[in-house]
């Protein structure tokens, strides 16, 4: 789709061999579910993706042994990378000389170096990109919101979360740092929308990534993606994607495949009936690398398949994958499960009811569920 006659006008933002924004197609891209530490399933997930129509290839770095690995991955593979900075920023300078964009998250930067401001933080890491030829992106989730924001806009976490990207952008623009995109992400269809037009309308200029977080398992997850993807796309708003399913790994080119379905039926006017939402709704965060157990995409298919019985309520449930994710995104659901390597932590909204085994969970899960039912029956009554 070239959407130039629709598309707001953007700046252009190079990402090595393709570009985000201005009249150029829009990108889709992907992340592999791969663990970084394994060159050759990385590679090979980087080739099955970038052939799949990946325009820009995502990969997770926590620790310098995966920059280790990176190294030889980028050696090894035609794709266009980027890396995800997570939670330690600090390795923006070790992996910039082997991706071409940098992700880096708003509301993580306040964990480390404390003695040094956001400000600074964000200066150093323009100055790695420039000096490193890369680009990058300014990604702020529902579920890590900067705190400094969540405290500006008491009980509008939308408003904090568009507030907190343009606060980034206005500090690398000020640097004279243009070559970024951004991303404003959320489980909850509805609120990607708001979220999106909003920073739209304050930074028209700023090329977006577009992406649903957690919308979980296909077909569910591709019809939440859609909800807000046909929408942004036919307002001209959105210059890449990312489409995010729970996936097992030798499926994960099917996120591109959607991704590029969805561009092409903007495009050519073909737009599905949104179903209505409500009822159960589960949600599960895309498996990538960062996950510690290869277990979870089969126990969020069980949660799926042991929670029928409970479709006509109005019942959330987050399944989520990692420490980094499954902390602060299973607070607004009402059940959360977040996936260590060897328990599961379950939870009621934001309190922490105990740790599972992989083997028991379910159970647990399932009294909860029955308990939940059963209270809001006699809230009712």
């Amino acid at each position: 789709m070239n959407g130039s006659s629709k598309r707001r006008p953007t700046r252009s933002v190079r990402v090595g061999e393709i570009v985000i924004g201005d009249d150029a197609p829009i990108v889709v891209q992907s992340m592999c579910a791969t663990k970084t530490r394994d060159i050759d399933a990385t590679v090979a997930q980087a080739e099955q993706l970038r052939e799949a129509g990946a325009g820009v290839v995502r990969i997770a770095i926590d620790n310098d042994k995966e920059v280790e690995a990176l190294r030889e991955v980028r050696k090894q593979t035609r794709a266009n990378l980027a890396v995800d900075l997570q939670e330690n920023y600090r390795l923006a300078d070790k992996v910039a000389p082997f991706v071409e964009k940098i992700r880096y998250n708003p509301g993580h930067l306040h964990h480390i170096e404390r003695d040094k401001t956001i400000p600074q933080k964000v200066e150093w890491l323009a100055s790695v990109a420039r000096d490193n030829d890369c680009a990058i992106r300014v990604g702020v989730n529902c579920g890590s919101v900067a705190p400094a924001f969540l405290e500006q806009h008491p009980g509008d976490q939308l408003e904090a979360l568009v507030q907190s990207a343009i606060y980034h952008c206005s500090l690398l623009e000020d640097l004279g740092f243009e070559r970024f995109v951004v991303s404003l992400k959320d489980s909850d269809p509805d609120k990607v929308l708001a979220a999106n037009r909003r920073f739209a309308e304050a930074a028209p200029m700023v090329p977006l990534h577009l992406g649903v977080t957690e919308a979980g398992l296909p077909p569910q997850g591709i019809i939440k993606t859609r909800v807000a993807f046909e929408k942004l796309l036919a307002e001209g708003i959105g210059d890449t994607i990312r489409v995010s399913l729970t996936l097992p790994n030798d499926r994960k080119h099917e996120e591109v495949e959607v991704g590029h379905a969805i561009i092409d039926d903007v495009a050519n006017g073909r737009f599905i009936s949104v179903p209505d939402l409500k009822g159960l709704n589960i949600i599960s965060c895309p498996s990538c690398s960062r996950v510690e157990n290869e277990a979870f995409v089969n126990l969020a298919e069980d949660v799926r398949e042991i929670t029928t019985y409970a479709s006509k309520y109005d019942v959330t449930i987050a399944v989520m994958g990692c420490r980094v994710n499954g902390p602060g995104e299973t607070d607004d659901a009402d059940l959360g499960l977040w996936c260590g390597p060897s328990t599961v932590t379950l939870k009621r909204k934001a309190e922490k009811v105990g740790s599972f085994g992989y083997d028991v969970v379910l159970d647990e899960l399932r009294r909860h569920l029955d308990d939940l039912i059963a209270d809001r029956a006699a809230g009712a009554a």
